[in-house]
Formats: structure tokens, C-alpha cells, sequence
């Protein structure tokens, strides 16, 4: 005779979870930090380890990358041409397929680093500029946000690269680069998830 396993509940039974609404009334789970400590201060990024207390009384400890801040662009040649840039990156030990992107500099708006980086990396100017999304990079260890912008009407003056910086670059339409996200050929999440807004909500720009 076969063993029967636990027995799953009926459907009637079971308790989903709610829909999410914003409310006033939701429970708040803020922690609160009692020490904060430095543990590494590097040339782009800092580590911070965080004494906290959590909603129930209770105490941990939460480490963390402190960063300046990024900026990404679609830069649009067309109506539905985007520039790319092809780059090799060293933590994962891999090439990558990106969107022009690009650090913050302390005290730099991010619209100025927008377009300091779309000349650098790929010497084009653009007329048009919107803000249109910030992201959140990676909320369980780095406080980094990154600002998504669209550049439109371009210009090419040719390009400023900092010293070391190498890549290629080149063009794709906004559909063959959302079926490479698709297929796992674009894994770098600032430009997936950039991709993909274009695609849904682009239009509501217009």
C-alpha cells in the first residue's frame, strides 16, 4: 500500500494573503539604529555595520554598502533605436549588454551626470531629456539608488572615456533588446528592468 503524505488543506480553507494598500493603519517595522560603525571606506563605495533595534524590542545588526548613487540612460536614435554598450565587468567575471549608466559624482545632480555620461561613454549630445523612474539597486545591502532617463534628439561629438574604460558600442531596437532580456542574454538588472518599463510605459510620455 502506498504512503499518503500530509494532506493539503481545501481550497476554502486555506488563507491568502491580502492585496497590498497603502494605509496609515498598516504595521509600522522601522528599525531604529542604536551604534554605527564604519568598516570600510573604499573609492567608490563604503561598508557601515548598523546596530538596530527591531518593532518587537530586540536587537541585530544589519551591514550594508553605503553609495553615491547612478544614473541610467535610453538614449533613443530613433523613434525605437536605443544605444547599448557592450563592457566587461570584473566582480561577476563576465561581459555584459548595457545601457549607457554611469556613478554620480558628490554633490552632482543626477540630469548632469546623465549627460556627462551619455557624451563620455558614447560622444552623444541629446536636446531632450526626461527623468522618468528610480530604482532601488539592492535593498538588502546597499542604500544605492540609480535614475532612470530617456534622451531623445541626439547629437554625436564623439566620445570622452576615462582612462581604462573599454567598450563597445552600438545600437538595438527596443523590441529586440526586450526579447534579449526574455532569452537571459541581458542579465544586468538596471537595464533589464529599464527595458522593460520602456516597453510597458514609454508611451504614456507622449
Amino acid at each position: 500500500m502506498m504512503e499518503q503524505g500530509p494532506q493539503s488543506k481545501p481550497q476554502s480553507q486555506l488563507q491568502p494573503y491580502e492585496p497590498y494598500r497603502a494605509s496609515a493603519e498598516r504595521a509600522d517595522f522601522t528599525e531604529h539604529t542604536i551604534t554605527s560603525e564604519r568598516l570600510l571606506t573604499g573609492k567608490l563605495i563604503k561598508v557601515q555595520s548598523d546596530q538596530v533595534r527591531l518593532p518587537d524590542g530586540t536587537e541585530s545588526y544589519r551591514e550594508y554598502v553605503l553609495h553615491p548613487g547612478a544614473v541610467i540612460i535610453a538614449a533613443f536614435i530613433d523613434a525605437d533605436t536605443l544605444i547599448f554598450e557592450h563592457q566587461y565587468r570584473h566582480p561577476p567575471r563576465r561581459h555584459f549588454i548595457e545601457l549607457p549608466a554611469g556613478k554620480i559624482d558628490e554633490g552632482e545632480p543626477h540630469f548632469a551626470t546623465a549627460r556627462r555620461e551619455l557624451l563620455e561613454e558614447t560622444g552623444y549630445v541629446a536636446k531632450q531629456w526626461a527623468h522618468v523612474a528610480t530604482l532601488d539597486a539592492g535593498i538588502g545591502y546597499s542604500n544605492e539608488k540609480i535614475e532612470l532617463h530617456i534622451a531623445r534628439d541626439l547629437e554625436f561629438r564623439g566620445h570622452q572615456r576615462d582612462v581604462g574604460e573599454f567598450m563597445e558600442v552600438f545600437t538595438l531596437s527596443l523590441k529586440e533588446a526586450v526579447e534579449m532580456v526574455g532569452r537571459g542574454e541581458i542579465t544586468d538588472t538596471k537595464t533589464a528592468f529599464s527595458l522593460l518599463w520602456l516597453d510597458k510605459f514609454q508611451h504614456t510620455l507622449l
